[in-house]
């Protein structure tokens, strides 16, 4: 791809590096107006800037976010993820176009690989809930409390894989299976099964789910500086776009939000992290769990 070709030599967006803090949330797929929309709700939420990322789709935002030319801040942070593309670019040395296979490929990344880390905890490969067929924010937040109590790291990335798909947040609230609307979310608004209303609550009640975990995680954490954002947004349809195609620049996809506040240890919650739950994890089948086809 042409843009690729481009962007892999010169990115377009922000690299977080370039931001101030020490501790960093990544909210997979998070819409910047969804967040307005729920940031009421949440007394950690004031102003909520905005700014393009550096990618599209999370391979594009990893690939893009950990360089060579950034190894200096990546060997100062502990990166905690439950996205399983981490896995791909950080381990596996894959690199975008992740879903096609370009007959000429003109791009030229320099991400650096899972080594080059602080502390790199892939939690999506030991953690994946059977039900919902994703990491959990409560597991993800108990990860990072044990971190910040225990390693103290310089600097730490905290990647939520909500509200991301399977948009399983009213499911988890009821206790009940998911639904196939709920598993398949964006698709089936583009195949005309579903009303674009009932995704987009799907979708913002996911976005709850995990932004109820963030503020248990910041009374459980000591930090001056903690920043909010995502990889990328999520498409509804606009300009025909479903979901966060790769090299795709539209706004709904290419601009996330940016929220700043800061963390103290109240110790609200103890956290005992558990033995792996989910066992021989098959990247692919969970990529397919996630809505990449």
């Amino acid at each position: 791809m042409l843009w690729f070709g481009i962007t892999s030599r010169l990115p377009l967006g922000t690299n977080v590096y370039d931001r101030q803090w020490d501790v960093l949330i990544v909210l997979d797929a998070c819409r910047v107006d969804t967040l307005r929309e729920v940031a009421d709700e949440y007394e950690f939420i004031n102003d909520i800037d905005e700014m393009w990322s550096i990618g599209s789709h999370s391979a594009e935002w990893l690939a893009q976010t950990f360089t060579e030319g950034r190894r200096t801040d990546v060997e100062r942070t502990q990166y905690i993820t439950g996205n399983p593309h981490a896995s791909r670019v950080l381990e596996q040395g894959m690199t975008p176009p992740m879903n096609n296979t370009p007959v000429i490929d003109f791009s030229k990344w320099n991400s650096v690989d899972a080594d080059a880390f602080e502390a790199l905890d892939m939690v999506w490969e030991d953690q994946l809930d059977e039900t919902y067929r994703v990491t959990l924010p409560d597991v993800m937040t108990d990860h990072a409390i044990a971190a910040g109590r225990t390693d103290d790291p310089e600097r730490l990335i905290l990647h939520y894989m909500q509200p991301h798909l399977p948009y399983i947040g009213q499911a988890y609230r009821e206790g009940r299976d998911p639904t196939d609307v709920e598993i398949d979310g964006y698709e089936t608004l583009e195949s005309g099964e579903c009303e674009r209303e009932t995704v987009s609550e799907l979708y913002k009640e996911t976005l709850r789910l995990v932004l109820d975990e963030v503020a248990v995680l910041l009374e459980n954490m000591d930090a001056e500086r903690v920043a909010i954002t995502a990889d990328h947004g999520e498409a509804f349809g606009e300009m025909h776009a479903y979901g966060h195609p790769e090299g795709f620049p539209h706004p709904i996809v290419k601009k996330v939000p940016w929220v700043e506040t800061s963390a103290r240890d109240l110790g609200t919650r103890e956290t005992e992290l558990e033995e792996g739950r989910s066992v021989n994890v098959d990247i692919e089948d969970h990529l397919r769990d996630l809505g990449y086809r």
